[in-house]
């Protein structure tokens, strides 16, 4: 309190002393003993009535002891279990979290990590997939308030995501690796890459490479051997000794009959390997019958037809040809799909043809674009044009149904071209509506059509090779414009008619992936339709094992995340309850034991780790090291905290309590002595 309020308050209380005497004792004779109750009564009353209305600030101090935080990081996935460690850091976490000394010190938390990291206490040693740079960072989001200590409890092995080895913490988080497992280095070859391409086609051969991996001090002569079931497809001798340490084999392998298709690349293991998981990997490839041809037809040159081409063909199934109108021969029923780029008069026989042929076309506009010819041509749409070029953004529509596609940040794509004008659209259903002059309407940029023959694309801006341009600065690849781009190129080629239930799903996975299944229902007007009750069973072909389950509404979509399958065919049944409209399918699962890979502990890893954090590697078997570091360490020492509040005295209720208590002592001390 400063000395003004001070000042104030004595004058307050010297103010109520001299008002309540000159009222009652001032030149009072009679019933003296009563005047000295009405005259503390009133003074306590004027007193705090002054004070109220000075209002001074109260400082109070509370005092707090605030520990650090303990983290115990588990590593939760297969292969703890398969490296036999799974009793020692079960037995591990126990001694740490029920030391009583470190639960004086620290607030103990406990996770649990795999692909992602969970904050559970259960340890099932069965996530398929680890990734300890993603549990790094979340540990450092999620304990940032205060001095963390983390113990990091793992075999070094990551399968997923980016190298854990090149992290750093943040200040105040100390991220202390324990080792589990065998730290002795074994003889080993392994198959440490293979790449292979999704899909080939019929009775074409698809490249398969195989990336091999020795580690040993001695020379090894082995066997490397493609096969496809009980056949061998491929062999090859290898030598490997500690200066030459990798192999790069390359082949291919003639796709033979349609379906998906598995296969196993297999090195025959040397007698003394420890590990012979990693010496085998079985992959799928689905043979396809046909690609998809698609008809690029233009008058002009123009960076956009580079463009499409390229994001088309990023699909092996689909193949784009480039002609101009007037200049190349085509024959029109070899495609599934005919694109108009920027049309004018010079298409009017081709467009004729296309009605005839009733193939499906997608028409891009620009500023070379014969508004009155094309306007003449169709009655899906029409445009008051002016030959005034315009710039249209793209504003993403959360509301499009026909298919499922994801807004790769279309706001802030660069404008397209296009004239001047109002668009009267007659049936197009938009993916993309315009934005003018940062102003949003509902004019389609992007918008498809429907009808029994055939379907109908429009993009009404030209410039779309910037748009491909954004997304790989944004990402550094191509792949989402090129997936977006996919499938609309995939919808208006599909002659398929359009149905109430659809489901997004692969032909094949691999068992270490999540199998993401994406449903869409529809109700009678081919509206999306968010009450829906689906329900899917799968069951295993080969087992009769049988898995139901219902699908949660998300975004605008049905989902169900599967994980864990075991190796083989799967068929499903999806069904709507309500209207009993279903839709069936098949997948298969290859068998993919990523985690059993590892015939020991990466204690390589873990160093290069501590030794970028500035820590030191512990082990399992010295937990004593660990906790003599958490107990002696002046980073983890618990700190006392002050937290003062400066309270305005106006907000001390009691005062007002004690206000009303005075004033009605006095009332009722006056009317028991009867002068009220």
């Amino acid at each position: 309190m400063d000395l003004n309020n001070i000042i104030l308050i004595t004058l307050a209380a010297i103010f109520a002393l001299g008002f309540s005497f000159f009222q009652y004792l001032f030149r009072r004779r009679k019933n003296q003993r009563d005047k000295y109750v009405f005259f503390g009564l009133r003074a306590l009353t004027v007193f705090i009535l002054l004070v109220l209305l000075i209002n001074p600030k109260i400082t109070t101090t509370t005092y707090q002891v605030e520990k650090p935080n303990l983290v115990l990081a588990a590593d939760n996935s297969a292969s703890i279990a398969y490296l036999n460690q799974a009793d020692t850091l079960r037995n591990l976490i126990n001694s740490l979290e029920n030391n009583k000394r470190l639960q004086e010190r620290f607030d103990i938390s406990k996770l649990s990590f795999g692909r992602d990291i969970q904050l559970t206490d259960s340890l099932s040693f069965s996530e398929t997939q680890t990734d300890i740079n993603k549990v790094l960072s979340k540990v450092r989001n999620l304990f940032r308030s205060k001095n963390t200590a983390v113990v990091l409890l793992s075999d070094g092995n990551q399968t997923l995501g980016r190298d854990y080895r090149y992290f750093k913490s943040s200040p105040g988080q100390y991220v202390m690796p324990v080792v589990l497992g065998d730290t002795t280095s074994y003889a080993d070859l392994e198959i440490n890459r293979l790449n292979v391409n999704r899909y080939a086609f019929l009775n074409n051969r698809f490249p398969v490479e195989v990336i091999i991996n020795y580690k040993g001090q001695e020379p090894v002569s082995t066997r490397f051997e493609l096969r496809s079931g009980e056949s061998v497809l491929y062999t090859q001798d290898l030598n490997l000794d500690p200066e030459t340490t990798s192999a790069v084999i390359n082949t291919t392998i003639s796709a033979s009959r349609l379906g998906v298709l598995t296969y196993e690349a297999v090195v025959v293991p040397e007698a003394s390997e420890k590990n012979e998981e990693n010496n085998r990997r079985k992959f799928a490839v689905e043979v396809i019958d046909e690609r998809t041809r698609v008809l690029l037809l233009s008058e002009i040159s123009h960076p956009d037809l580079g463009t499409i081409k390229n994001s088309v063909e990023s699909n092996r199934q689909r193949e784009l040809e480039i002609k101009y109108v007037g200049k190349d021969n085509y024959v029109l029923q070899d495609y599934q799909l005919v694109m108009f780029y920027q049309p004018n008069a010079s298409f009017r026989e081709v467009l004729e043809e296309l009605k005839t042929e009733n193939i499906s076309s997608f028409i891009i506009t620009g500023t070379k674009t014969d508004w009155r010819f094309l306007n003449s041509r169709q009655e899906l749409f029409s445009k008051d044009f002016t030959t005034q070029p315009q710039e249209i953004g793209a504003l993403y529509n959360s509301n499009f149904s026909r298919f499922q596609f994801e807004n790769i940040g279309f706001n802030d794509f660069p404008p397209l071209l296009d004239m001047f004008g109002k668009i009267e659209p007659n049936g197009l259903d938009p993916l993309l509506f315009q934005k003018i002059e940062n102003v949003e309407t509902t004019q389609p940029l992007l918008a498809i059509a429907e009808s029994r023959e055939n379907k109908i694309g429009v993009l009404f801006g030209e410039g779309i090779w910037r748009w491909r341009a954004k997304a790989w600065r944004d990402s550094g690849s191509f792949e989402a414009f090129d997936d977006f781009f996919g499938k609309i190129i995939q919808n208006l080629a599909s002659q398929k008619q359009r149905e109430r239930l659809t489901i997004d799903y692969e032909s094949f996975y691999y068992g270490k992936d999540l199998i993401p299944l994406t449903a869409k229902y529809f109700d009678e007007n081919y509206t999306f339709d968010p009450g829906a009750s689906l329900n899917i069973r799968i069951e295993n072909t080969e087992t009769g094992d049988v898995t139901q389950s219902g699908l949660v509404l998300r975004n605008n979509s049905y989902m169900l995340d599967l994980e864990n399958l075991p190796e083989g065919e799967y068929e499903f049944i999806l069904k709507e309850e309500n209207t009993g409209i279903s839709k069936t399918g098949k997948f298969n699962v290859v068998a993919s034991a990523v985690e059993k890979q590892f015939a020991s502990a990466n204690l390589e890893k873990l160093q290069f780790f501590a030794t970028n954090n500035n820590e030191q590697v512990y082990f399992a078997n010295n937990s004593e090291a660990i906790i003599s570091r958490l107990l002696n360490d002046e980073n983890f020492i618990p700190v006392q905290k002050s937290d003062q509040k400066n309270v305005p005295l106006v907000n001390w209720y009691f005062l007002l309590f004690l206000l009303v208590a005075l004033l009605a002592a006095e009332w009722f001390f006056r009317k028991y002595r009867g002068l009220i």
